[in-house]
């Protein structure tokens, strides 16, 4: 990871969000974060949104990883971000994985998703990522 040397490890949450119940995906991008050094909280399956920003904030993660397989993609990301923003935690990335047409992609970006990583992505692409975005969001947030 290409962090400072004082600053915290990343925390990164990962969730399953619905009544999507595969999460071989989700556990890969964990171990893979966690081999990196990333502090990794896997909430399980069947999450609602509202556990998933409680966990969040509860834990105080720098991001949640978000898993969709159900095709519920848009109901479920657009209603972390309104949670998010409705406990002043817009702070928090929010990232996710799945197979998602490109068109849903691109409005889930629009809405503020940083980023969805389909299958067959490398995760050292989804540690690049996070360590463009979270110092950024870090130091917005010490302002």
């Amino acid at each position: 990871m290409a962090e400072p040397s004082s600053a915290r490890p990343y925390r990164v949450l990962v969730a399953k969000a619905g009544l999507d119940g595969h999460d071989r995906g989700a556990k890969v991008v964990a171990a893979s974060l966690r081999d990196a050094g990333v502090e990794v909280i896997y909430t399980g399956l069947r999450n609602t949104p509202e556990m998933i920003v409680a966990a969040a904030m509860q834990e105080d993660v720098d991001a949640i990883g978000l898993s969709s397989l159900s095709g519920a993609h848009m109901t479920l990301f657009a209603r972390v971000l309104e949670l998010l923003k409705q406990h002043k935690a817009e702070n928090i990335l929010l990232f996710g994985g799945g197979v998602m047409p490109q068109a849903d992609i691109d409005r889930l970006y629009a809405q503020g998703v940083g980023r969805i990583f389909g299958p067959g992505t490398d995760t050292r692409d989804i540690l690049k990522y996070l360590d463009q975005e979270i110092p950024k969001r870090r130091t917005r947030q010490e302002a």
